[in-house]
């Protein structure tokens, strides 16, 4: 089951595949997917938020999901050209939307 994050709220009936402007989590994605990160879950705690920033994981950016550890955590993603490696726990936190296609054509 996949979810679709809608402000505070989530939506247990769409998935972020089905529809390109849908809001999705991190942890969700496999790998040799890229999507643009949009902001962090309400929940996240701001200390949390800034290491993620700090991190590179920031609003506005791009990621990309690289690999999976053989068990499925950690995961290797690709934020400003550094490879980092993040445990679910963390990227659930995360909120991606895909890039536009006019966008990621440039």
């Amino acid at each position: 089951m996949s979810l679709a994050f809608l402000g505070s709220r989530v939506r247990r009936d769409a998935t972020p595949r089905d529809d390109p402007a849908a809001v999705g989590s991190l942890a969700e994605l496999p790998p040799g997917t890229t999507r643009r990160i949009t902001g962090y879950a309400d929940d996240l705690d701001t200390l949390t938020a800034r290491r993620l920033r700090d991190l590179g994981f920031a609003p506005g950016g791009d990621v990309s999901v690289l690999r999976r550890a053989p068990l499925g955590d950690p995961v290797v993603y690709r934020v400003a050209d550094t490879e980092i490696a993040l445990r679910r726990a963390q990227t659930a936190h995360i909120l991606v939307r895909p890039i536009p296609s006019a966008e990621s054509a440039e």
